[in-house]
């Protein structure tokens, strides 16, 4: 796996050099992501270091004396400041990740805010986003949980376009959605590629296949939609992993073999670390994010595994819509069919959205 996580990497190095990726940020965001959670954010600016802020939350109010890593921190129930956005007024939330929609009425997954242990994360303010992506390209690239999180973007900043000057369109055969404000002429997108490079998954409907096929070497096809973008989202692990998931008992309820099903309250353990996460693959995308960087291509991982991880009760479970029709065994025993791997929204997909717009503001 490791060898097949640097491949990924490195190909989008690859990507760089025969397409020639403009960065206007001089930078790219790269999310990798595990069974349970992503495993993204890992080597950040200034080696991973953040300027706090004052108690105001603005812009402005730099304390350069004092920094911190944003991702060392803790969950705080917060139904004040939280959710940043309802799911019923999102004009393009998703039936995959509308939780409340279909029939979830416990909904403090939607009220928990990311606190670290020596800093404040910055208010979203989605007129501020939109300004700083004002004539720039905002790309996510990945499965459907980088979808997820490109979901909760548009979210974040669409209430605060006037409906006539938003759109939404879908092209490239449905692989790349196109959010426009257009008074900002900016665009938040999203590009179907789950493993990067060409596959025989690379259909945005029709993606389950029996035996997949990769062309490690052959990620062309897809660059080409995203080489002009000035901010590039990446995220594909989870395609490379196809072993089976083996759950902790202390992960879901305390008991082996059980899962997201009826879960409702978070990890509050700190310092827990899940058994999806690899800090293998970690040190090795660390080294390959070194490499790439002493080749002058800027890549930053935003480490957001552990902080996902506590959130065992934000996954959608049984609520969402089913694609197919259920069996009479699945409605019997409703975990077997429970998605305990996107995230609801609004949720944890907001957070990693919420340092990305950290990550923005104070590179």
């Amino acid at each position: 796996m490791a060898n097949k996580a640097s491949q990924e990497i490195v190909l989008g190095n690859t990507s760089t050099n025969n397409g020639g990726i403009r960065s206007t940020f001089q930078s790219l965001v790269l999310v990798l992501t595990t069974i349970v959670v992503v495993t993204g954010v890992y080597l950040t600016q200034e080696g991973g270091e953040w300027f706090e802020e004052s108690s105001s939350n603005s812009m402005s109010s730099i304390i350069e004396e004092s920094k911190c890593n944003m991702f060392n921190g803790k969950w705080v129930f917060d139904n004040i400041t939280h959710p940043l956005y309802k799911e019923k007024q999102c004009t393009y939330m998703s039936d995959q990740l509308a939780c409340e929609k279909f029939g979830r009425k416990d909904l403090s997954y939607q009220n928990w805010r990311w606190q670290p242990h020596q800093c404040h994360i910055p208010r979203f303010n989605a007129t501020a986003m939109l300004e700083k992506l004002r004539n720039k390209r905002l790309v996510f690239v990945g499965d459907s949980l980088n979808r997820g999180q490109w979901i909760s973007m548009v979210c974040l900043v669409e209430s605060s376009v006037l409906p006539s000057l938003k759109s939404m369109r879908t092209i490239a055969n449905g692989s790349l959605s196109i959010f426009k404000a257009i008074e900002y002429n900016a665009s938040i997108e999203f590009y179907w590629a789950p493993l990067l490079v060409e596959s025989n998954s690379d259909d945005p409907i029709n993606h389950r296949v029996a035996n997949r096929i990769v062309r490690v070497k052959s990620i062309e096809k897809h660059a080409r939609h995203w080489t002009d973008a000035d901010i590039l989202v990446f995220n594909t692990f989870l395609w490379w992993r196809r072993r089976a998931m083996n759950v902790l008992a202390h992960e879901w309820g305390g008991v082996k073999g059980e899962n997201c099903y009826k879960e409702t309250d978070l990890i509050t353990q700190e310092d827990y670390w899940g058994n999806g996460t690899f800090p293998s693959m970690m040190r090795v995308v660390e080294n390959v994010l070194q490499d790439l960087k002493s080749r002058g291509l800027n890549v930053q991982m935003l480490n957001i595994t552990q902080l996902s991880e506590y959130r065992k009760e934000g996954h959608p479970s049984i609520y969402r819509k089913q694609w197919e029709p259920l069996t009479e065994e699945q409605i019997s025993n409703p975990k077997t069919y429970a998605d305990c791997i996107h995230w609801c929204l609004p949720g944890v997909s907001d957070t990693w959205n919420e340092l990305l717009y950290a990550y923005i503001f104070h590179q």
